[in-house]
């Protein structure tokens, strides 16, 4: 177990084609996903979350890593986010395995487990 949810178990197999998500919904990109979505979709990655904070202020979860990019959700301050990836000043994660997901500047994030 993994936060709130179970890690899939088992002979993981994909049938057919699987229709991709849209942009900011399931933590899925073409690199990586979150574990949980392992049964659901092929990626060359997949990723257990390092479970953070929204730190004091509310912050705007991004579609793409840019202060300009359309905002997906408000997280509200010291709520959860799970990290899948660290670039430069942007973290991408989700609030869980069923999204929302997006882009968070690192700066608004408190440290891991806090």
């Amino acid at each position: 177990m993994v936060g709130d949810y179970e890690l899939p178990e088992g002979l993981l197999t994909l049938d057919g084609p699987v229709v991709r998500p849209a942009p900011g919904t399931l933590p899925l990109r073409g690199d990586l996903a979150h574990i949980a979505l392992a049964d659901r979709y092929l990626v060359a990655h997949y990723v257990v979350p390092q479970l953070y904070r929204i730190g004091a202020a509310d912050a705007a979860l991004k579609l793409t890593a840019s202060a300009d990019a359309r905002t997906v959700a408000t997280l509200p301050a010291g709520s959860s986010f799970e990290v899948l990836d660290h670039a430069g000043a942007w973290s991408w994660g989700c609030v869980g395995p069923d999204g929302p997901t997006g882009y968070v500047p690192t700066a608004q994030l408190a440290e891991p487990g806090l």
